[in-house]
């Protein structure tokens, strides 16, 4: 899918202990990349990293987004040439439990890694992932688009509205031709919400489905008619990948936002994707409690890609039936196996990157 580009290619990933950057990371190991990884220790156990034995991968680096000097000491010993930055306070809930912390992490740690990246001459390029929540909800039908109104009702959403315009900031006044610092490409990636093998964080619906029916318990879900744009794992991350490789071969043209989700027909509700679940795995029960006052959580959430489809020729491979299927079977084949799942995520890796060739979704 990416011919050698990223072979020997030295790549440092923020946050490669979470889901996304565990994914990432393995990705790039697999296509010889050099990878470095910097973040806090797995946050659930088990986690997607320790499954995979990623600390024998790739180098990896303990500590906090939020102390700059840290990050400048692994900047000084990776050297760098491409960075994605994944490392962040990711939960909407947690976020009204700790605002100064969820701001802290994802507005101070993404100005931290700018600010080493600014002194970092073996830099090229940098993919600084935020969210789908990002962008200012009006519950509109249709999908927001790059240049739609920032914003965010919650301290997460706030948070990564904010980082979009810090990126924003370092990117004109610093990287472009005609900044201050290095010139280099710095595009900032909105995903929508992922599902795959390996994830465990609370309050997210896949690894709340999991724990119900590894234990025989019924699933309960908060708000079964929110609207997500759900999408594999994979397919996020190869457009993170393909960006990042655009962005070294010409950073003015590929820097600024890029939205990466499924297709707009692929929509899909949380009661409609439990219950498919359910289905693929075979067992399993809903319930849905009575409303009950709780924090604010947007209920309906779209993303366009057209962007990323016309100018970075990137499109989603995956539909929601297989996401959820590949989804099924690595959590179903880590059940009964309860042993290192980096041999079925490297297949699900690489059968992946198959389709995506069939699909025409190359390096070229």
């Amino acid at each position: 899918m990416f011919n050698d580009f990223y072979q020997n290619k030295r790549v440092l990933v923020t946050g490669h202990t979470g889901f996304k950057g565990s994914w990432l990371s393995l990705w790039l190991h697999e296509l010889g990349a050099n990878v470095t990884g910097f973040a806090l220790p797995p946050s659930t156990n088990p986690s997607h990293f320790n499954l995979i034995s990623l600390d024998n991968l790739v180098g990896h680096f303990e500590g906090d987004i939020r102390d700059l000097e840290t990050i400048k000491h692994v900047f000084d010993i990776a050297k760098p040439e491409l960075i994605f930055h994944l490392a962040a306070q990711a939960l909407v809930r947690d976020s009204y439990n700790d605002p100064k912390t969820t701001f802290d992490t994802n507005i101070g740690g993404t100005v931290n890694v700018l600010e080493a990246i600014r002194q970092c001459p073996s830099v090229k390029a940098v993919v600084v992932i935020t969210s789908d929540k990002c962008y200012d909800n009006r519950e509109w039908v249709w999908g927001y688009r790059e240049n739609d109104p920032l914003g965010g009702h919650d301290p997460y959403s706030a948070s990564k509205g904010a980082a979009e315009i810090v990126a924003a900031a370092y990117q004109r006044s610093y990287f472009d031709k005609n900044g201050q610092g290095p010139h280099l490409g710095l595009a900032t990636a909105r995903a929508g919400n992922v599902i795959g093998g390996g994830d465990w964080a609370k309050d997210r619906i896949i690894p709340d489905c999991i724990r119900a029916l590894t234990t025989d318990q019924p699933i309960i879900i908060r708000n079964p008619q929110a609207t997500r744009p759900w999408q594999h794992v994979l397919d996020p991350l190869a457009g993170y990948l393909l960006l990042a490789a655009r962005l070294l071969e010409n950073p003015d043209k590929y820097s600024g936002a890029w939205n990466f989700g499924p297709q707009t027909y692929d929509q899909t509700t949380v009661r409609e994707l439990a219950e498919r679940l359910i289905t693929t795995w075979g067992s399993g029960t809903i319930q849905s409690p009575p409303a009950k006052k709780a924090p604010h959580e947007a209920h309906l959430l779209h993303l366009s890609i057209d962007k990323a489809i016309f100018d970075l020729k990137w499109q989603p491979v995956l539909d929601s039936s297989s996401a959820i299927n590949w989804t099924v079977d690595w959590y179903k084949s880590w059940h009964h196996s309860q042993e290192t799942r980096q041999e079925l995520s490297v297949l699900q890796i690489r059968k992946f990157a198959e389709l995506a060739a069939l699909k025409g979704q190359m390096l070229s």
